[in-house]
């Protein structure tokens, strides 16, 4: 064997073992990938003319469901959790829709602008909250979803109110190709600039660990305090960017929280991020996300009663869950 082949040997092998070694880390999104793939094909099998223009669809309608999804999975990588991710979707809906009737698509920037800033303050307020009171998160942003949703109606007790055209069209429609909806690459463009340099900063790092134990990230040095306050923060950024989707789709605010809090609950669950903390990204939610539309698609599809449908995306989850949570004891136990 000559000297270059030697050389390659060991580098075939190293990139081997990092691509092993990479697929075992993100197991569980690759497992959500085979399950997307799978019901992509009973789809099709269901209804053979689902096609393009249904994928287009399908981006478009769950773009909202999405960035709650996200929002909700920040804040419990951190340790907490946020049941007004549905009120403040609704407020900043119904905001947006308000400011924007009527008016030029110059100011229209300028609302988004305030309405993702508006975001941010409210998720402050309920991380602030949180660690000035030491009220269990679950407590404080129930009592807040209450809050959130009545100055929504406030604003507006109606769907009414109207969208920027342009933005509208950001999101309606393929890009390039017919099979790439511009949903999606809204979704992740925008996932992708916020949450990747988030996910490796130094702040990124005291999110999971604060929320894999709030007394080792004390005793590390980590400021726990501020560091839920800017969790709570972000959840309420990726909520505005959710009612800003939801103002989009429709070209006209949506006054009611609707499910989209516990929706986006289901889809972290699904998603791998461990309702304990310190675990999860957002990639893997954003996967379920799709997923459990194509469940609730094919459901409608075959003609299955609605609350039944319901009921089958419940035992999926508990099913995955727990799944799951034989996995991780067999690792434990190895």
């Amino acid at each position: 064997m000559s000297a270059a082949s030697k050389a390659v040997a060991p580098r075939g092998g190293e990139l081997a073992e990092t691509l092993f070694g990479l697929a075992r880390r993100n197991s569980w999104n690759l497992g959500l990938v085979g399950m997307l793939i799978a019901f992509l094909a009973i789809t099709k099998l269901i209804q053979p003319n689902y096609g393009a223009p249904a994928i287009q669809g399908l981006a478009i309608s769950i773009l909202p469901i999405a960035f709650a999804a996200v929002a909700q999975g920040i804040v419990v990588i951190s340790g907490g959790i946020d049941l007004s991710v549905g009120s403040m979707m609704a407020l900043a809906s119904v905001t947006s829709a308000v400011l924007m009737k009527g008016q030029g698509d110059a100011f229209g920037v300028v609302v988004v602008v305030g309405v993702l800033l508006l975001g941010l303050a409210v998720g402050a307020i309920n991380g602030g909250l949180i660690v000035v009171t030491r009220v269990p998160d679950i407590v404080v942003t129930l009592a807040m979803s209450f809050v959130w949703a009545g100055v929504a109606l406030l604003i507006l007790n109606t769907p009414g109110g109207g969208a920027a055209p342009w933005l509208m069209a950001i999101i309606s429609g393929p890009l390039g190709s017919e099979w790439l909806p511009k949903a999606l690459i809204v979704l992740a463009v925008i996932v992708t600039v916020v949450w990747l340099p988030l996910r490796r900063s130094t702040l990124g790092l005291s999110l999971y660990a604060v929320g894999s134990s709030r007394l080792a990230a004390f005793r590390s040095g980590v400021a726990v305090g501020r560091t839920k306050i800017i969790a709570y923060a972000l959840t309420g950024f990726f909520s505005a960017l959710g009612g800003l989707a939801l103002t989009a789709s429709g070209g006209v605010g949506a006054p009611v929280p609707g499910s989209y809090t516990l929706q986006s609950v289901a889809a972290i669950v699904l998603g791998g991020v461990s309702l304990a903390g310190g675990r999860g990204g957002v990639l893997g939610p954003i996967i379920a996300v799709v997923v459990l539309a194509l469940v609730r698609t094919d459901l409608t599809f075959i003609g299955v009663d609605p609350n039944w449908g319901t009921a089958i995306q419940g035992a999926i989850l508990i099913g995955v869950v727990m799944l799951g949570s034989i996995v991780a004891m067999r690792k434990v136990r190895a």
